[in-house]
């Protein structure tokens, strides 16, 4: 007679479980609250789980009760960080804070000091408003404002070279134009065109952080992104892993694994399944894909006079220098989007040898 052994797995948590236990990672574990790191990553997280809606259990938002109960005098001393600390205060509200009703109290002070009239950046400026608003204490519609976002969304070229910057505030200004996906933010088709050339870059340069973020504006555009960009989003999401890590570096992917599990959720998909361990965590991924942006890149400069931005001549120029990943990189992207053509002509920058 043979002994029968039974395995017993560990029961899978829940989702509330787990949002709990990553925010208290963040808000105890990873950042002194007085670094504005701290604030940046807080703020980022708990937009993330109000722009999904998340349904937090009673006691998951404990760890700021210190914070928010000093909220105003922050906010006063560091007026500098206005964003940060009125994001987090209204997302802790939306979510459920017990008692949570200062948001308006600081959106009022804030328009009365005119601190977003400190911003030298348009998009820091549209950030501002669309907090304000919240709590009904933005200005009127900046219709200057507005014209200034559009004309430079409308730019395709811009988005056809290499510009993590641009492509980052590309995505951000669709964010705040749509309210986070509640309300058309009426962009035109070269906006759009602008997204699409912005969504080629990541891909060929496999920065997933990017990619992800291009797929949520599509999304709140009215557009649905290319398959093998959400594929490759999902797989970066399901990916990344916490370990139990007191004393390593910092940085870490904690920003790719937050904003491909929120373009996994506007897209519909499960995310924020991986378990989450007790305490400080560091965030892990397998490793990346070398991409094929930067030999693109590099061809194109070294052939000088000879390029073109007919990518059916040029592409025997590239292809042979890349390795295997690149090579595969290259294929999917030229899969991903028929206006990958278009997107190399402005890539070349042939006329400007």
């Amino acid at each position: 007679m043979s002994n029968v052994i039974t395995l017993h797995r560990p029961e899978r948590s829940t989702l509330a479980t787990r949002q709990t236990l990553l925010i208290r990672a963040f808000a105890d574990h990873r950042r002194p609250t007085d670094d504005v790191f701290w604030l940046k990553e807080n703020a980022e997280l708990l937009g993330i789980l109000c722009a999904t809606g998340a349904k937090l259990g009673a006691d998951a938002l404990v760890s700021f009760d210190t914070f928010y109960g000093q909220i105003e005098d922050r906010l006063r001393f560091f007026p500098q960080y206005y964003r940060f600390h009125i994001s987090i205060c209204l997302d802790l509200e939306e979510l459920g804070l017990s008692g949570g009703d200062k948001g308006g109290g600081l959106c009022d002070w804030a328009a009365d000091q005119g601190l977003a009239d400190a911003e030298l950046s348009d998009l820091q400026r549209a950030e501002a408003r669309r907090l304000l608003a919240r709590r009904g204490a933005a200005k009127v519609p900046d219709a200057a404002l507005d014209a200034r976002l559009h004309r430079f969304i409308n730019r395709p070229g811009t988005f056809s070279m290499p510009n993590k910057k641009a492509a980052y505030e590309l995505t951000h200004i669709v964010f705040y134009l749509s309210g986070y996906g509640k309300r058309d933010p009426e962009i035109s088709a070269q906006a759009l065109l602008s997204l699409e050339f912005a969504g080629l870059l990541a891909y060929l340069d496999q920065n997933i952080d990017l990619l992800a973020e291009v797929c949520a504006a599509l999304r709140f555009a009215g557009h649905v992104p290319s398959p093998i960009w959400d594929d490759a989003v999902l797989a970066a999401h399901r990916g990344c892993v916490m370990v139990a890590d007191a004393g390593s570096d910092l940085n870490d992917p904690y920003h790719e694994y937050l904003v491909t599990g929120w373009a996994s959720q506007v897209a519909g998909a499960p995310a924020f399944a991986v378990e989450v361990p007790e305490g400080p965590v560091r965030f892990a991924r397998p490793s990346v894909p070398v991409g094929a942006l930067r030999t693109m890149s590099e061809r194109m400069f070294e052939l000088g006079q000879s390029r073109s931005g007919d990518w059916h001549h040029m592409r025997g120029h590239v292809v042979p220098y890349l390795g295997p990943d690149g090579h595969e990189v290259l294929e999917n992207a030229e899969q991903s989007s028929d206006k990958f053509d278009a997107f190399f002509e402005g890539f070349a920058r042939a006329g400007s040898v």
